[in-house]
């Protein structure tokens, strides 16, 4: 890993009307549009749908990288999260991620260990730890 700090740089384009175009050195560009919600086509990421993503990828690459530390054998992991966006006051803002997660682990593996991988996983997301919104975590442990 590099020294921190990181830094990331996207850059947007857009004319009056249409798609929001979003580029980053290396990367295949994103057409991002308004959600539905708010007049969007609904057919394209919007903002609201990528900081969502970006949650759901954070706690999985997090979690990988906790069970690599740990030495703890997996299978997979599926996670879906649900971010509310709400009006407060006068901001609208993210207010709570709820985070979805199903970890299948091999037979004989210490489901209480592979749990608090899971926890600390959650702790650990820098994504969800720079927002202002509440996360919770909810999951299940398969073998399999």
């Amino acid at each position: 890993m590099n020294q921190f700090p990181h830094t990331y740089t996207v850059a947007a384009s857009a004319q009056t009307e249409g798609d929001v175009a979003l580029e980053s050195d290396g990367l295949p560009s994103i057409a991002s549009a308004p959600p539905t919600e708010f007049g969007g086509p609904g057919d394209k990421w919007s903002p609201e749908d990528l900081i969502v993503a970006a949650v759901a990828d954070c706690f999985v690459l997090s979690f990988r990288a906790v069970a690599a530390a740990s030495k703890l054998e997996w299978n997979e992991l599926k996670c879906s999260v649900v971010g509310t966006l709400d009006r407060v006051e006068r901001d609208v803002k993210f207010t709570e991620m709820k985070i979805s997660a199903a970890l299948s682990v091999p037979e004989g593996v210490d489901q209480g260990r592979a749990q608090r991988s899971l926890e600390k996983a959650e702790k650990m997301c820098f994504i969800t730890n720079s927002l202002n919104s509440e996360v919770h975590l909810e999951f299940t442990i398969s073998n399999g």
